[in-house]
């Protein structure tokens, strides 16, 4: 029997739930990812079963109705839903980014408006930051937000939205001061509902993997946005805000790296036994045991970064150089282990059939989101180079 991953975790109430969320992958999500996947359809009794579970309301305080758990908990949870199909990790990871940044600086008021209806979920969210001329440097965007009475109003574009048709609360990042300096101290973020005036969900974009959740472009001509939706009620505040929430969907997107490599692990491994060649199974062939050996090890330190990560999120702690460290690594081990799998499947791995070629197609995104990995080693470096000043 395969070692359970969930040993891993500390504290025994979230190995509990990873382990049911787990069970429960293996029973609705594994038989059917890949036909929702292969016709790109939005897997709405998977995201009901999700809700159904409360995963929507992990990160929710108990006092809005939320389960308040760990980060410990939230990162084996999506190493669990990855592990079946990545995307319905990325449809939980701006839901629960968005909730943690309304909680960690919202007004009280904005607090009692959207988390409660954050928790069955009534409203799913979605953040904006990136712009067709603004992706890793998030401080050139160009959406403007100006005051005008009790409203702001906001023009720009952004694209690349996650869960943007679905949302029922928008994460947007703004300009409200183009000639602060440094930059990041003119930017602010808005909570933008879905029916404001001026606002617009556009196109639907294609994507080479992360398919069945929707990626869109948001539009805002002379928007009107609420004054009181401006997050923490505060200008020039957002930049900062919402790099702290990007700790939370880098342990998310390492915890998605973590997931689809244990994918591609118990397939080769499961595999490697059955298929015969030269007289016996492809597993006692040495050159294949290294390379099972290398996969397993890879992920397991992959693993245990992002749950390290986690808990010191869990902690309180400043957690950019964790998170980074763990985004990067399980990234980047992902896309390898999932190639090594192809090569030990041969041409096998290569048809639609298996899952191999889902996990191909979704690895490369994990790089890229939530900061690239030549980004992550700019977070890192900057961190180190702060704790061991001279």
């Amino acid at each position: 029997m395969a070692r359970d991953f969930a040993t891993d975790i500390l504290d025994p109430v979230a190995r509990e739930i990873v382990a049911s969320v787990g069970v429960w992958v293996d029973r609705e999500v594994r038989p059917t990812a890949s036909e929702y996947e292969h016709a790109d359809e939005f897997p709405e009794a998977l995201v009901a079963g999700m809700a159904g579970m409360g995963l929507f309301a992990i990160k929710v305080p108990e006092a809005y109705g939320g389960l308040d758990l760990g980060f410990e908990c939230y990162a084996g949870v999506c190493i669990e839903l990855a592990r079946g199909w990545m995307s319905l990790a990325g449809v939980l990871n701006t839901h629960v980014l968005v909730g943690y940044a309304i909680d960690a600086y919202g007004t009280e008021e904005q607090k009692a408006r959207f988390l409660p209806r954050m928790v069955e979920p009534d409203i799913r969210a979605a953040l904006s930051i990136t712009e067709p001329d603004a992706g890793s440097d998030a401080q050139a965007i160009r959406t403007r937000a100006v005051r005008d009475g009790d409203d702001y109003v906001v023009n720009g574009q952004k694209m690349w939205v996650t869960n943007g048709q679905r949302a029922g609360v928008y994460l947007v990042l703004t300009k409200t001061d183009p000639e602060a300096e440094p930059a990041h101290r003119g930017i602010s973020a808005f909570l933008v509902e879905p029916g404001a005036e001026g606002f617009s969900v556009g196109r639907k974009l294609e994507k080479l993997g992360y398919k069945g959740v929707e990626t869109t472009e948001l539009a805002f001509e002379d928007a009107r946005v609420p004054a009181g939706n401006l997050l923490g009620g505060e200008e020039g505040r957002g930049f900062r805000h919402v790099m702290s929430a990007l700790e939370v969907g880098r342990i998310n997107v390492a915890a998605r790296g973590v997931g689809v490599a244990q994918a591609a692990f118990d397939d080769s491994i499961a595999y490697a036994q059955r298929r015969v060649a030269f007289g016996k199974p492809i597993a006692q062939h040495q050159a294949q045991q290294i390379r099972l050996a290398e996969m397993a090890t890879k992920i397991r330190a992959a693993r245990l970064l992002t749950f390290d990560a986690a808990r010191r999120k869990d902690g309180g702690e400043r957690s950019d150089l964790d998170a980074g460290m763990a985004k990067l690594f399980a990234t980047e081990v992902c896309q390898e282990v999932v190639l090594e799998a192809l090569r030990l499947h041969g041409g096998v791995g290569y048809s639609t059939e298996l899952p191999l070629e889902r996990y191909y197609r979704d690895a490369p995104v994990m790089v890229i989101a939530e900061g690239t990995s030549d980004i992550q080693k700019i977070v890192i470096a900057r961190a180190l180079l702060r704790d061991h000043a001279i």
